[in-house]
């Protein structure tokens, strides 16, 4: 079966530094994959790859069997994947309902200069109609009139998330959706993505939480040094002598530092 995303080979370097060295894994549809890996691995370079915010050198990446290696992030997001940053910025001149309502790319370029007016109103009412479910779902709707700046850093993760699904994505990346969130947001956060598979929205998610990773993930890829050293259930990470390596640098893995 043709997996949901598909990524062969893949090959980046910044200068002297060769940061993803011909990495190969896949996404199957319904999947939670957690990618990991330590500090300057390759987990945001091929997000980014993979998103079209940074071109390859080489190898493929392709979405239900299609090539989408050199397309631009806006036509990446029209196929089916959107993606969350780590640190997202938020305008301080727009309110949270403002900000996912201009996610919807509808509204974006030549589809809303094609429509006329009563179509255009239309297409803006669902929208907004969205947004409002969107923000409610994911606990944003008693904040939804404030600036989108003046939120917490959880609550823009969880902004983040609403203005990906806006798209309407069959993949949903993100990166590192809990970094630096309070405790009770992470249970949130976790219960948001398991709830988003039971929809059919397969994820890619990279985080460093080994817990929040056995919550939430059904399967693991761990990257190092630009190249995958596991692809195995979350259980398995603690006595892989390939993460133990990767993470602490020993021959033999440590399964009570894997995991804290």
């Amino acid at each position: 079966m043709t997996p949901l995303l598909g990524v062969q080979g893949l090959v980046k370097a910044f200068g002297g530094n060769q940061v993803l060295q011909g990495v190969s894994l896949q996404v199957n549809a319904g999947e939670i994959v957690g990618l990991l890996g330590p500090n300057g691995s390759g987990k945001s370079t091929l997000l980014n790859i993979a998103s079209g915010f940074c071109p390859p050198d080489a190898g493929s990446i392709a979405l239900r069997g299609e090539d989408i290696s050199r397309l631009p992030a806006h036509r990446i997001v029209q196929c089916g994947m959107a993606r969350t940053f780590q640190l997202p910025t938020m305008p301080t001149r727009m309110s949270v309902l403002e900000v996912a309502v201009a996610a919807d790319t509808r509204h974006h370029g030549l589809w809303a200069t094609l429509l006329r007016p009563a179509a255009l109103e239309a297409a803006e009412a669902d929208a907004l109609e969205r947004a409002r479910r969107l923000l409610d779902e994911l606990l944003l709707a008693p904040v939804q009139h404030l600036a989108a700046s003046a939120l917490s850093g959880g609550q823009k993760k969880l902004l983040g998330i609403a203005c990906a699904l806006m798209c309407k994505p069959r993949l949903l990346m993100l990166d590192e959706p809990t970094a630096g969130v309070h405790p009770n947001l992470r249970r949130d956060i976790a219960r948001e993505l398991r709830r988003l598979q039971a929809q059919g929205i397969s994820q890619l998610v990279v985080e460093h939480d080994m817990r929040f990773i056995r919550d939430v993930c059904t399967r693991c890829i761990v990257l190092d040094r630009g190249q995958v050293v596991a692809d195995c259930h979350p259980q398995e990470l603690a006595s892989h002598p390939q993460v133990a390596q990767a993470y602490l640098g020993l021959a033999a893995p440590v399964k009570e530092a894997i995991a804290a």
